[in-house]
């Protein structure tokens, strides 16, 4: 680098200096996308949600499913946007040139500083008058408890029959029917026709549920009709319908519109359904799942009564072998094969005493014998007797001669005629007597 030479005649010439300026205060400087941010948090706090009615134009619906437009009106026009989220459960289809009533927030578009809505519900704007009324409507009737929840009653799990009251000609009897075939064909549906919109329409349905409560030939009523605008919808809106649905014996279903409509019919019915084939899905059971519960307490009613029959057997066959014991039959025959072993024990009895008397008798008839003159006969000594008299002659000086005598010999006998008689000396024992 060049070293710098200061010129020795300029050394003690001073240049003034400039005085500086004084110190400012501090001003706040805005970036614009600091100020669009702080004037949106402005607008979006301070505000609200707010109502605006106006003409729509300039409508836009781009490949993101936003919906953006102006509502306008003799003066003035606001920019909004409807974002996808929620437009995509909007009951209109708006377009250019209708008068609309629009709720949101007012907010601003911060890369261009556009002051817009916020959309977050869209209906057209002669609607508001009637939202008026349901409101006042749902409000007084809440008052009086028409919607308390201990009212609501539980629907039957498997009902018999279901009683629809719609439209015959309408899509949600479709809806209906198709639902419940596919669904639990096994069901009866009895259909309440009606109309569903218009002056008769509210009479007809509030008629159609005393009808169906008086009579109480179903298990449970679906009150349906398809989408519409809330003028369509109107007769579910009416106050004789709430409290015929409250006054009705049958539990109500209601399937009124689409998933985003409520009527008063909604808040007065037992259970409210999203759509009218909803409605037909909450009524009945799923018949492939019913099934297959019926099926397994059908195993489980089978094992239980095997095993009670089985417990049956066996306290039947104890029955049976106690009565076959206690039979009278079996008794007699007992009694039978009693008496024979008595007939027996008896005859053994009376067979060893007349074995002994006999042994007794023997003995007697061999001491009789001994002792009978039929033993002495057999030793040659004979019985002799007259033939006269049959006196029995026992010395020979009773006889005379000639005279017929019998003698029985140990065997036989002989009849004699006496020829000589022979005396024998008396002994001294005869002498003595």
């Amino acid at each position: 680098m060049p070293r710098r030479t200061v010129n020795p005649r300029k050394i003690g010439k001073v240049t003034p200096v400039p005085p500086r300026p004084e110190p400012r205060a501090e001003r706040p400087v805005y970036t614009v996308s600091r100020l669009n941010r702080e004037v949106r948090l402005l607008l979006e706090q301070g505000l609200g949600v707010v109502w605006v009615e106006g003409e729509l134009s300039n409508l836009a619906q781009p490949s993101s499913g936003h919906w953006y437009f102006t509502l306008k009106d003799a003066g003035a026009q606001l920019r909004c946007a409807f974002f996808r989220q929620k437009n995509a459960r909007a009951a209109y289809a708006p377009s250019n040139g209708q008068q609309m009533l629009a709720r949101g927030r007012i907010s601003l578009y911060e890369p261009r500083g556009d002051y817009q809505l916020i959309v977050e519900h869209l209906e057209p704007a002669g609607i508001g008058a009637l939202r008026q009324e349901f409101e006042r409507l749902k409000m007084r009737l809440a008052a009086e408890g028409l919607f308390d929840e201990a009212l609501k009653r539980d629907l039957p799990p498997v009902p018999h029959r279901i009683g629809v009251i719609t439209s015959p000609s309408g899509a949600a009897i479709r809806d209906i029917l198709h639902v419940l075939a596919r669904r639990f064909p096994a069901a009866a549906v009895l259909v309440y026709p009606v109309p569903v919109q218009g002056a008769q329409a509210a009479p007809a349905i509030a008629a159609a549920l005393a009808l169906a409560s008086e009579r109480a030939e179903c298990d449970v009523l679906i009150l349906a009709r398809g989408g519409g605008s809330l003028e369509d919808l109107w007769a579910f809106n009416d106050e004789r319908v709430a409290r015929a649905i409250r006054a009705s014996r049958v539990p109500v279903v209601s399937g009124i519109g689409h998933e985003v409509d409520f009527t008063i019919a909604d808040f007065a019915a037992d259970v409210r359904a999203p759509t009218p084939s909803g409605a037909a899905e909450i009524v009945v059971p799923e018949s492939s799942t019913w099934l297959e519960a019926l099926a397994r307490h059908g195993q489980r009613l089978a094992v239980a009564m095997r095993r009670k029959l089985r417990d049956e057997r066996t306290r039947f066959e104890g029955t049976e072998l106690r009565l076959r014991r206690a039979h009278p039959g079996v008794q007699l025959a007992q009694r039978v094969q009693r008496l024979d072993d008595l007939e027996q024990q008896l005859l053994r009895a009376l067979r060893r005493r007349l074995e002994s008397t006999a042994y007794r008798l023997q003995l007697a008839v061999r001491t009789l014998h001994t002792a009978s003159p039929l033993a002495t006969l057999a030793r040659g000594f004979a019985i002799v007797t007259r033939v006269a008299d049959g006196t029995l002659v026992t010395e020979a000086a009773s006889l005379t001669p000639g005279e017929e005598i019998d003698a029985r010999l140990a065997r036989g006998s002989l009849r004699a005629r006496v020829v000589t008689l022979r005396h024998s000396p008396v002994s001294d024992e005869s002498k003595t007597e």
